[in-house]
């Protein structure tokens, strides 16, 4: 059973997403707060296993929390859940410490999906914010102008892309984005064709150009 602590500043969306997490056989919400400091005051004695953390809110926001759970409790995994995209809190987040940092537009499948992979010690990102996360890394200026073709690709092509660039293989790909390595295998195959690419080392060199030597 995977022990949750909802934080959130709204009543309703705590319901809502409980009521969502509980309809998981393998699930169960043990505690709820509205500020990171309530949530800190009470990990001690809930102890649970994933803190769901919103980002905006009073007293004590989900940054700062994040870091304050992953300094005194690293046990506790911290996935955030919320509305804002911002490229610092994005950054910022997974810097201190979140496993993983998610939108409240996912899919109810997709979000216990993402529980369960940080519950397991993976790192869970939302389509499109991988480029965010590594804003943590210190990323050249690209040294040539993107090709216009970059434009077509989707947010989870380019999250495939970046890793290309890492030197990601597929099945690493697969459990960083928490994809089937077929449906990593088709990205390939779709960046492949939108940027008019022969193989996969091709698109890992023109990732590097664009983005910098990703670690």
């Amino acid at each position: 059973m995977i022990r949750i602590l909802l934080v959130d500043d709204q009543v309703l969306i705590r319901q809502g997403i409980k009521s969502l997490l509980e309809s998981n056989s393998d699930m169960q919400v043990i505690g709820e707060a509205e500020n990171g400091q309530r949530a800190l005051e009470q990990i001690p004695t809930l102890q649970p296993d994933i803190v769901l953390m919103d980002i905006r809110m009073p007293v004590m926001d989900g940054v700062a929390a994040t870091g304050a759970i992953a300094q005194n409790y690293p046990d506790t995994k911290v996935l955030v859940l919320t509305t804002f995209d911002d490229d610092e809190y994005v950054s910022q987040a997974m810097r201190l410490g979140a496993r993983g940092y998610l939108l409240k537009d996912t899919e109810p499948d997709e979000l216990a999906l993402a529980i369960r992979s940080v519950y397991k010690g993976h790192t869970q990102l939302g389509p499109g914010l991988f480029e965010k996360a590594i804003l943590l890394s210190t990323i050249p200026t690209p040294s040539i102008d993107p090709p216009k073709e970059l434009a077509q690709l989707t947010a989870r092509e380019l999250d495939v892309l970046h890793l290309i660039a890492s030197g990601a293989n597929n099945r690493e790909i697969a459990a960083s984005l928490f994809l089937s390595e077929n449906t990593v295998k088709n990205y390939v195959t779709n960046i492949l064709s939108h940027l008019n690419l022969r193989d996969r080392t091709q698109a890992a060199l023109l990732a590097q150009s664009l983005f910098g030597h990703l670690k």
